[in-house]
């Protein structure tokens, strides 16, 4: 397959660490054109010294701030001229019980992991209807498949991106814009750190600990998906390790 990822403009939310991180190294090597956006920008600067992007490629960007979100693709069409990807990757997993009713975890969850996906897609949609092509590339999660006590919330986000990615694509085939929600398991990442009950915190860091497969599985599905020549629409990849049974 030839290459169809060098030269491409492709923006990255939550892109300091974890997949966003290791999905920035991975494209880079293959010539993409990255601008990169994260709420820690000293990590999103030394990132950007390590695959040679220049400073300005790289904003301080909280994906619950339609502006910020805003500025972020207007800096990757200020630089490059276009947006070719949009990754939608920022995400939080912040696990509970419901009886807990742990509200600002709910509404931080909601915030990031759905509306953070509806800003990215607002922000990005005109440019590339005008384009007319595109691709966007929003994050699920195999929680968005199948729900297990202590994830009810954050399972109920990652299926409306699933629900949301779905309606998305029906909507921008006009346009020539490819839609695709990758949906990893157990992904090494600092996910588990946004847990904030003790008790589920330590279960899913030794969970992780046992069982999360390296960042760069998910930076691979990305460009499988990104790859495909331009009339192929890879539109849904679920991967976990072989060793997850759920």
């Amino acid at each position: 397959m030839r290459d169809n990822i060098a030269g491409k403009v492709v923006v990255i939310t939550g892109a300091s660490s974890g997949l966003g991180a290791a999905t920035a190294r991975h494209l880079a090597e293959h010539g993409a054109r990255l601008v990169l956006g994260a709420r820690r920008l000293e990590r999103l600067k030394s990132l950007a010294w390590d695959i040679n992007l220049p400073p300005n490629a790289v904003l301080r960007t909280d994906v619950t701030s339609p502006d910020q979100v805003q500025n972020l693709i207007n800096t990757a069409i200020n630089l490059h001229g276009r947006i070719d990807v949009l990754i939608n990757n920022a995400g939080i997993m912040p696990h509970s019980l419901l009886e807990q009713a742990r509200l600002d975890d709910w509404n931080r969850a909601i915030d990031i992991n759905l509306k953070g996906v509806l800003h990215g897609i607002a922000a990005a949609i005109e440019p590339m209807k005008q384009q007319k092509s595109g691709h966007i590339i929003n994050v699920s999660s195999v929680a968005g498949h199948k729900v297990r006590p202590g994830s009810a919330v954050y399972a109920a986000t990652k299926a409306a991106v699933l629900m949301l990615s779905e309606g998305l694509r029906q909507e921008v085939k006009a346009y020539n814009i490819r839609t695709t929600v990758l949906s990893p398991g157990a992904v090494q990442s600092e996910l588990p750190q946004s847990v904030t009950d003790p008790n589920m915190a330590s279960a899913i860091a030794d969970f992780y600990e046992n069982y999360a497969i390296p960042a760069d599985s998910f930076a691979r599905a990305v460009a499988f998906a990104i790859n495909q020549p331009d009339d192929v629409d890879i539109n849904e990849i679920q991967f976990r390790p072989t060793r997850q049974d759920f």
